[in-house]
């Protein structure tokens, strides 16, 4: 996962640098840049503004739960600290379990949608009816481990399936649309800046179609 993530990494910032040569307006304001960047990472007010804004949601919640559950589960902190002597804070287990529901029902919503709507359907990849479900079968098998009260099998058979599945999620993620969790700022940079033609670009394409009489 970590060298293929590096070779998307790669690629995204040699896009960068072409798009930068390439643009017509290379006078760029660097800090509304960034700051445009930032604010799709969090994109509450551009949610509201879009027509399938509960799909949105649904989407943004269910990216929140699988990040932050798997950086941030104490078990999951406990094994890094314990292999490499480093860790950081981790969230209370009330919280962990409230995510990982949410990324249940979020998850089971994304299925839906996508079968539901004609015009997602025709969108739709077969990754994009693959990852949600081994996502929740993660998550699932997670909480069935650390809760053995609720779990109906095994210890060792829910930790089975976590672990294979989990390591099969980490094989994906750099051939999968999971690698924009990580490389999203820089791809969206590099296509800011490949969008911006010269000043006087307009009137070219209106000369080139002949439609002078038309403005």
């Amino acid at each position: 996962m970590v060298l293929g993530l590096v070779r998307q990494l790669a690629i995204a910032c040699t896009g960068m640098i072409q798009a930068y040569r390439h643009a017509g307006d290379n006078s760029i304001d660097w800090f509304n840049l960034l700051k445009n960047t930032l604010v799709w990472l969090l994109p509450f007010g551009h949610l509201q503004r879009n027509n399938r804004w509960f799909y949105s949601l649904t989407s943004f919640l269910f990216h929140i739960g699988t990040i932050i559950v798997p950086l941030f589960l104490y078990a999951h902190v406990h094994l890094w600290r314990r292999a490499t002597g480093i860790g950081w804070p981790t969230l209370p287990g009330s919280l962990a379990d409230g995510l990982s529901f949410l990324v249940l029902v979020t998850g089971i919503g994304l299925i839906v949608g996508r079968i539901a709507r004609s015009q997602s359907r025709s969108l739709t990849r077969p990754q994009d009816l693959l990852l949600p479900p081994l996502i929740v079968v993660i998550f699932v098998s997670g909480f069935l481990a650390a809760h053995p009260t609720l779990n109906l099998f095994s210890y060792q058979g829910a930790m089975v399936v976590h672990v294979i599945s989990g390591d099969l999620l980490l094989l994906l993620v750099p051939f999968s649309k999971l690698a924009h969790v990580a490389l999203w700022p820089f791809t969206h940079i590099a296509t800011e800046l490949a969008w911006r033609f010269p000043p006087d670009a307009g009137s070219k394409v209106i000369e080139t179609m002949g439609k002078e009489d038309r403005v």
